[in-house]
This record gives C-alpha cells, sequence and structure tokens, in this order.
C-alpha cells in the first residue's frame, strides 16, 4: 500500500470515528451505531488487505480470520463484532438506545487507539527493517560458510571409510566359510526342518482374523451468522422463545421449509430463520 494510499486510509478512519462522536452529541444514537459499524468495516478489511486475504467477504468470516491468523487479539475480536452487531440492529431494527450507541463509540475510539499504535506503527517498522535483516543475514552466512569449509576432519574420513571396510570384511568371511562340495548332503537335509517350522509360522499368521477399524463420521455443525431470534411456530410474529447470538452452535433438526429450520433449543424443538445458519 502506498504512502499516499495509507494516509488517506487513516484520515478516513478517524473521519468516521469524529462522525460517530458528533452524532452521539446530537442524540442521534442510531446513525451513531451505523457510522461506527461503517468504520469498523473498513479497519476489517485494511487489515485483511495488509495480511494477504481477501477483503471483499462477509464482515463476520474477515473478523474471524484475522483472529484466526494472529493478526488481531481475541479482545480487539470481540470489540469488531459486538460494534458489528450492534450496527446492524441500528440499522434493521431501528434501534435508537443512547446506552448502545455510547458502548459502540467507547469501543470504537478504543480499537481506532489501537489500530494506531500496533498496526499503524507496525507498517513503518517493517519498511526500514529489511535492509538491517539483510545484511545480518549475509554476516551470519558468511559465519556458516567459514565453519562449513574448516569442520571437515580426519575423523569424518574414517566415518566415511569405516562403513566400506565393513562390507569389504563381511564379503571376505562369507567366502571364506562358505561350505565345500562334499558337505552338500549334510547341509541338505537339515533343510526340510527349517521349511517345516517356517510353513508352521506362516500357516499361524494366516489364521489370525484381520484387524478392523471403524470410522466415525463427523456430526455437522451448525452456526449463527448474526443474531438470531427463536419462534415457538415457523412465523415472525409466532412466539418469541429466545435469542441466539451470533457465532453460537445449535443442534440443527431438520428444514421445515425453505425459510425455516427446526432446531433443539432447551431441549425442545423449536424455528429458526434457515438464512441465518451456516454449516462450519
Amino acid at each position: 500500500m502506498a504512502n499516499g494510499s495509507a494516509s488517506n486510509n487513516w484520515e478516513r478512519i478517524q473521519m468516521g470515528l469524529k462522525s460517530t462522536e458528533r452524532l452521539i452529541g446530537q442524540g442521534d444514537y442510531n446513525s451513531a451505531m451505523i457510522k461506527a459499524r461503517q468504520t469498523v468495516e473498513f479497519m476489517v478489511k485494511m487489515l485483511a488487505e495488509r495480511s494477504g486475504s481477501m477483503n471483499d467477504g462477509d464482515l463476520v468470516e474477515m473478523i474471524d480470520w484475522l483472529y484466526q491468523n494472529r493478526r488481531i487479539t481475541k479482545t480487539t475480536c470481540d470489540r469488531y463484532h459486538k460494534i458489528r452487531i450492534m450496527g446492524n440492529r441500528a440499522a434493521h431494527e431501528g434501534d435508537n438506545s443512547s446506552a448502545n450507541g455510547n458502548l459502540a463509540f467507547q469501543m470504537l475510539a478504543q480499537e481506532v487507539r489501537t489500530f494506531s499504535s500496533e498496526y499503524r506503527n507496525k507498517s513503518r517498522s517493517n519498511k526500514r527493517s529489511p535492509s538491517r535483516s539483510s545484511s545480518s543475514r549475509s554476516r551470519n552466512s558468511r559465519r556458516r560458510s567459514g565453519r562449513r569449509r574448516s569442520m571437515f576432519t580426519p575423523l569424518d574420513a574414517v566415518k566415511l571409510l569405516g562403513p566400506i571396510v565393513c562390507i569389504l570384511l563381511i564379503f571376505w568371511a562369507v567366502k571364506s566359510f562358505k561350505p565345500k562340495p562334499d558337505e552338500t548332503d549334510t547341509s541338505v537335509s537339515e533343510t526340510p526342518a527349517v521349511e517345516t517350522t517356517v510353513g508352521n509360522i506362516t500357516e499361524t499368521m494366516e489364521t489370525l482374523p484381520p484387524e478392523t477399524t471403524e470410522t466415525e463420521t463427523p456430526a455437522t455443525v451448525y452456526r449463527t451468522t448474526d443474531v438470531l431470534n427463536v419462534r415457538a411456530e415457523p412465523r415472525t410474529d409466532a412466539a418469541k422463545l429466545g435469542q441466539l447470538v451470533a457465532g453460537a452452535s445449535v443442534e440443527y433438526v431438520r428444514a421445515e421449509n425453505d425459510e425455516w429450520a427446526v432446531i433443539l433449543f432447551n431441549g425442545q424443538e423449536a424455528y429458526v430463520a434457515s438464512q441465518y445458519l451456516k454449516i462450519q
């Protein structure tokens, strides 16, 4: 990423934080949460692009990818998800809670400071380090090459010639103790006993039952992609039994229809919107 582009991106993040603060001051908490989510999404895309990952995927997947690959900490991962969820509620459910708005702004301010101190400064240090690291690598390689040239000793020559000498001695011993023609009858007479023993061993091995291995098919795991309401019936106006957070594991039972799925919730069957479930 060019210096000019990086500077513009950083200014855009700061503008997102200032706009969120201004909306909080005006009492427009709904717009403030949406702006906070947009700013987090831009920061996540910057980190994904810098880490060599696709930056146009689902926001949930990008945040989880950054955490799994140690690009962000567990605390940053949790805050990103909380800001994302509050922004979604504000956009889709009209949430205008002052408590949620102020919480979204506070978490965004903390993560902007983290982004500035860790990731923005890290990119500057990476630009200075190649020349130093290359010079240290060249010095280390010269030292190692000098050691290699001086490590061959007479002991190494003995180690190399030792196996060859042993092979020659074994060959000479076998040739020296080879039976003479008049001893052939005695050696032949002893052969059947050896063959019989080998045959018995072979038969015993063949009677052993083959080992059986069992393979278990791993169960399919379903997780929620967003905050999900649990209903008593497959209708949006049905009684609400509870709510699942994003990324929660569910006990999938079956598909009720194209829009609803049956899961186990608190030991009984309940219904959730199938579009917010994904297989992991």
